[in-house]
């Protein structure tokens, strides 16, 4: 865990910003495709729910690396507060990567007031710049219900020295869906779910279903402005431009 002690933050984040409901009549489904949004769909804001703050950490961005070209720095895919909500035992997980020769990334999930490592991996990135996503395989121990976790995720660019490893840190919560929530979850295709999961506060997986219809749908006008609408919302306006790339899993699952 010596590469925790490289924490570095950036305090910089814009204000959220709220647009009103989208009319969408343009996109009325067509017989041929029932996943095409209804006209009553929102605009994806995020709105966090009302819980307090997690305890400080390391900071939800770093500075520039020279593990990086250019001044773009990494960046995880979390709102303002850092505190993600999941309704699920094995979330999936997003950071922007800048370009980097660098190919070895960590991640560490840790419990009970950073006392347990819960997991802890490293995986190979991609060799594009680009957003990269991590899920907990089914192997690692479940998130349980109700209880709040930390964790890290460090570029290793230098093995022996990790004061130039850029880190992020933030924090996740597995919450469970109230009747309502998970009836309406339950009945929902893709298309309707990245409004659910805004509207109740559900970050992780309100995200990765975007990724989703981010990639299956490209060239969709709906899912462009619902996309960049969700990041803005919390600040993460710079990238939201940024191509999400396929990756990555897990190459060593290291000992606790």
């Amino acid at each position: 865990m010596k590469w925790i002690q490289a924490c570095l933050c950036l305090a910089a984040f814009s204000l959220p910003i709220c647009w009103n409901f989208i009319p969408v009549s343009a996109l009325t489904p067509h017989k041929q495709d029932d996943h095409t949004p209804k006209t009553w769909q929102m605009s994806q804001v995020f709105k966090p729910p009302k819980r307090g703050k997690p305890p400080a950490s390391a900071g939800g961005s770093t500075r520039s690396s020279s593990c990086f070209k250019g001044n773009k720095r990494l960046t995880p895919l979390i709102p303002s507060d850092k505190l993600g909500l999941t309704l699920a035992k094995h979330p999936t997980f997003f950071w922007y990567v800048p370009s980097t020769s660098v190919k070895t990334a960590k991640f560490l999930l840790l419990a009970d007031g950073d006392r347990e490592v819960l997991y802890e991996t490293v995986f190979t990135l991609p060799n594009e710049p680009g957003i990269i996503s991590f899920k907990i395989p089914n192997s690692a121990p479940a998130l349980a219900i109700g209880k709040t976790y930390h964790w890290y995720f460090t570029i290793v660019c230098n093995a022996e020295d990790t004061s130039d490893n850029p880190l992020v840190d933030g924090w996740i919560e597995r919450t469970q869906a109230e009747l309502p929530l998970s009836q309406a979850l339950a009945k929902a295709d893709l298309w309707k779910l990245p409004a659910l999961y805004a509207e109740a506060g559900i970050w992780h997986e309100g995200l990765t279903a975007l990724v989703q219809l981010r990639r299956t749908e490209p060239r969709s006008l709906k899912v462009k402005m619902d996309w960049r609408q969700f990041l803005k919302s919390v600040g993460l306006n710079a990238i939201v431009s940024e191509p999400s790339i396929d990756c990555c899993t897990a190459d060593n699952s290291l000992p606790k």
